[in-house]
């Protein structure tokens, strides 16, 4: 009887134990859920909730609520487990990695592109990187892949592809052109001398492409990229400077030249070859075309008096050089914010966003950026437009008033976006196709 008791009593404080845990887990679990059903309710009412881009879409059929999704996301607060699965908290900060999609144990997650309300343009690609046009591929951003390792690999891949169709027998100067010197053009001309294709990169700007115009300490890189003629860059994250300075090396080292300040305005099929030519009226041939120019291509204009002026710029290159200025950034995004704080060392700067609220930023910008206007280190204008720029001062509008105020002003960054080159595009004769909600990679 004694060892029956002592058995029960065992079996009772095991049970106990187990009802404690069980409880202490739930207990937490529930904790969890609230705080991101409070994230996502936040997120909402700050405007990151909805997807811009890229971003990541779970099964919850799937889904095991493992949390390895979220370990592996780089970012801040894209994922959360809510109600025993994971669901999408900040969709807009997305810029896609691809780390949740690679790193769910059950193939539970889907990268998509585009809503059901807002569609994306995408132009039409094979598998292969092709377009509807034979001779013509595209790689990066423009494809929907914006990350500098994805573009970086993508570049490579579009080449592999590319040399198995050039045909050996057609008369051009060249068996490739790339157009745009970002990390996909980058790439894919190292990939192309590799492979001993004849080659030349033409570049609208500056090496780096959309890099080449971040502020100088902004991160660029959250995981090892594959760079061809160099091999692993085993990186978890660098600044813009040291990934150009990279670059350049690499280039260098293999006698690479790519040509700045050469923008393609037209690409012309004639016969088994393409005609190529630039803005500065240079006409090149060619076997094939690999466009690598990103999604933002031109930058934004607000459209108003005064905005060619010599004070108006739309990248910021060197801020340190910049002193004792009275400037004024337009623009709510991260590159925005970035340049705002940078510059506000030295100088008086005014941020102009035309909504009343900053939304898809990352969150250490948006903790940045509101401890420095609590500090007075820069003064926000939310829900202004400037409607006018002049030598020394700027006229804009605030909230629903129609009353036009001035503001002295020696300097005007605007950072409103990019134009997706869709008529460039057209013109050629590439499909273009608005996606709305669709998967761009997606498990089988």
């Amino acid at each position: 009887m004694k060892v029956i008791i002592e058995e029960i009593v065992i079996y009772g404080v095991l049970f106990l134990f187990v009802i404690a845990v069980l409880f202490i887990y739930i207990r937490k679990q529930i904790r969890e859920s609230k705080e991101v059903g409070e994230k996502i309710q936040q997120a909402k009412e700050e405007g990151s909730h909805e997807p811009v881009s890229l971003y990541p879409s779970v099964d919850p059929k799937r889904c095991i609520k493992s949390g390895a999704c979220i370990e592996a996301c780089p970012e801040k607060d894209i994922l959360g487990i809510r109600n025993g699965r994971a669901t999408i908290i900040n969709a807009s900060r997305c810029i896609g990695h691809g780390a949740c999609y690679l790193a769910c144990p059950v193939e539970a997650i889907s990268l998509y592109i585009g809503t059901e309300k807002r569609g994306v343009d995408i132009p039409h690609i094979k598998p292969n990187f092709e377009t509807n046009i034979p001779g013509i591929f595209i790689a990066g951003e423009l494809g929907g892949m914006g990350l500098i390792k994805n573009a970086v690999t993508q570049g490579r891949e579009a080449v592999e592809n590319i040399v198995k169709t050039i045909k050996k027998d057609a008369q051009a100067t060249f068996d490739l052109i790339i157009v745009g010197s970002g990390p996909a053009g980058i790439s894919a001309t190292l990939a192309a001398k590799q492979l001993n294709l004849k080659t030349l990169t033409l570049e609208q700007d500056s090496l780096g492409g959309t890099v080449y115009t971040f502020p100088r300490d902004k991160i660029v890189m959250t995981a090892p990229m594959d760079l061809p003629l160099y091999g692993k860059v085993k990186l978890k994250e660098t600044s813009k400077s040291f990934l150009l300075d990279l670059w350049n090396t690499v280039l260098s080292e293999n006698s690479i030249n790519i040509r700045e300040n050469s923008k393609v305005e037209a690409i012309t099929r004639r016969g088994d070859i393409f005609d190529v030519g630039t803005l500065n009226g240079e006409i090149y041939t060619t076997k094939s075309i690999l466009l690598a120019i990103g999604r933002r291509g031109t930058p934004r204009k607000l459209n108003i008096p005064g905005e060619n002026t010599e004070k108006v710029a739309y990248r910021l290159l060197e801020p340190e050089e910049i002193r004792n200025k009275k400037i004024v950034v337009v623009g709510g995004g991260d590159s925005a914010i970035e340049s705002a704080l940078l510059l506000a060392d030295q100088n008086k700067v005014t941020l102009s966003y035309r909504s009343n609220a900053f939304s898809r930023i990352k969150p250490m910008n948006a903790e940045r950026i509101n401890k420095a206007i609590k500090s007075g280190l820069i003064e926000v204008k939310l829900g202004s437009n400037i409607v006018r720029i002049e030598k020394d001062l700027i006229e804009y509008t605030e909230q629903d008033s129609a009353d036009i105020k001035k503001m002295d002003n020696d300097l005007i960054f605007i950072f409103a976006g990019g134009e997706l080159p869709t008529q460039f595009l057209k013109k050629i004769g590439i499909e273009i196709s608005t996606k709305y909600g669709e998967a761009i990679l997606k498990h089988r």
